[in-house]
């Protein structure tokens, strides 16, 4: 029980107290005390009042009526005075609940003291924490941007190099620029017989219709000839579109480079200010702003893909000048030496469809055979079924028959059991023959499926043979000479 002006405890932050023990009333003090009404502390408590308020007492404590100590409880909540203590009985706490009652008290104070006491050691360990977290992540925040400054630098080094790499590969350029006034060769012909090679084996049907050594031949013979037919008749366009092409390139790097600089000068000044620097200012919400159009590894994604479509570029004007230096040198063998390749390749794909057509032709053989004998053991399979469906009815026969014997005759004898055993086994037999002339079937569908993709590779195998060796063989006999094509006699 809690005296008048002792601190209100707050249900928020003290767990419930135990409930006091009251001692025993005698059964004939119930009725009386049936509508008396308790004093709870914790009925006059204010929630949520921390335990440093106090209230203080009054020095000279004087009765007031009762009606003025409770002015705001109604007539009914209003504790009765007893006048007299019926049979000289009433409810008081033991002398042990008074000491269990301070004992809790003053456990309930250590346990809030030494809490305290554990919450000041956490607040200076916060506190520590706190301040090596900010200047640890300042710290971080200063090398990231002294990384970026060298990031920057090196990156706008390597811009460097390559615009005055850059530079001195145009200048190239517009000197091959003057020397490339050459004539140009005939070389439709061989152009034209590749394109209808090509075109003819677009006929081949089904399976053949594969892209082989042949085709890929051909599609090479075909680049070949494309390249020089550029080579030759095109190259004071190309040189021209190349120097387009290095013009863009040119000014691209010269823009990066401008911008690196200037992104190098505004990370260096960061880098540099301190917190007892000028000109620092404090800017609300920055750091909820996000304006930034790539990440670290698509800014170094750009730059190298800057970087190397300008050795690209290089490259290629580099190798169009070298072609141009050795056009009609390289031209004539190049195309002579990939003509010999695609006659070797048709001839090699000849022999090999040859081969494939006899081999089907074997295999077609035996697979008819094999239809031929499966459909014979299938016609045997038939009569033995047809046979034990016969020996299965006269078994049966016998067992209906002597159902009707009379009376004692009617006996389980050993000519019965062999009857049911033979009935049994014909059964089984007939289960066997019945799966074996079906397995039997299957295998017959799968031979005549078999047979007729044979059949059809056959006609496949004879086409692709045609069109290789007659129509486009015979076009390649009469193929011109490249020497003479190019007119380099």
């Amino acid at each position: 029980m809690e005296l008048y002006g002792s601190p209100l405890k707050a249900k928020f932050n003290q767990p419930q107290p135990p409930p006091p023990m009251v001692l025993p009333v005698p059964i004939t003090m119930t009725m009386s005390y049936k509508n008396l009404i308790l004093y709870h502390p914790e009925s006059f408590s204010m929630p949520g009042m921390p335990n440093s308020c106090y209230k203080a007492a009054v020095p000279n404590p004087t009765l007031s009526p009762v009606s003025e100590s409770f002015s705001g409880l109604p007539p009914s909540g209003i504790i009765p005075f007893i006048s007299e203590r019926p049979n000289g009985v009433f409810p008081q706490h033991t002398l042990d609940d008074w000491h269990r009652f301070n004992k809790t008290n003053y456990k309930e104070s250590e346990t809030t003291r030494h809490k305290a006491e554990r919450l000041r050691a956490n607040l200076t360990r916060i506190l520590r924490d706190v301040y090596q977290q900010d200047k640890r992540s300042q710290g971080e925040s200063t090398k990231n941007l002294g990384e970026r400054v060298n990031d920057v630098e090196y990156w706008k080094s390597k811009l460097c190099m390559e615009l005055h790499a850059m530079i001195r590969e145009t200048s190239s350029l517009m000197d091959m620029q003057k020397r490339l006034e050459r004539a140009l060769a005939d070389t439709k012909a061989p152009f034209q017989v590749a394109q209808k090679c090509l075109l003819n084996r677009e006929k081949r049907m089904g399976i053949d219709l594969v892209h082989d050594d042949v085709e890929k031949q051909l599609n090479t013979e075909i680049k070949v000839i494309l390249s020089c037919q550029e080579s030759l008749q095109q190259c004071l366009n190309t040189v021209n579109s190349q120097l387009r092409c290095n013009m863009e390139v040119w000014q691209e790097l010269e823009n990066n480079l401008a911008v690196k600089q200037m992104g190098h000068h505004m990370d260096s000044n960061c880098y540099q200010r301190k917190n007892h620097a000028r000109g620092i200012h404090n800017f609300r919400d920055m750091e909820k702003i996000d304006d930034t159009v790539s990440v670290p590894e698509t800014w170094a994604k750009f730059m190298e893909n800057n970087i190397f479509h300008s050795k690209s570029m290089r490259a290629t004007s580099a190798r169009l000048r070298a072609s141009t230096e050795s056009l009609l040198m390289g031209t004539g063998d190049e195309m002579r030496r990939q003509f010999s390749k695609v006659n070797d390749a048709f001839a090699s794909r000849i022999t090999e469809t040859a081969n494939a057509i006899s081999k089907i032709r074997t295999h077609l053989a035996k697979t008819r055979q094999e239809i031929f004998q499966i459909d014979m053991k299938m016609q045997v399979i038939q009569k033995t079924i047809r046979d034990k469906e016969v020996q299965l009815k006269v078994a049966q026969t016998r067992l209906d028959e002597r159902t009707r014997r009379p009376s004692v005759e009617l006996c389980q004898d050993t000519a019965e059991t062999c009857l049911v055993q033979e009935v049994n086994k014909v059964n089984e037999t007939l289960r066997n023959l019945r799966q074996c002339l079906q397995a039997s079937k299957d295998m017959l569908q799968m031979l005549v499926r078999s047979k007729g993709v044979l059949e059809h590779d056959l006609v496949v195998k004879n086409n692709s043979l045609l069109i290789d060796q007659k129509y486009c063989m015979g076009m390649r006999r009469n193929y011109p000479s490249t020497v003479q094509i190019l007119g380099c006699v």
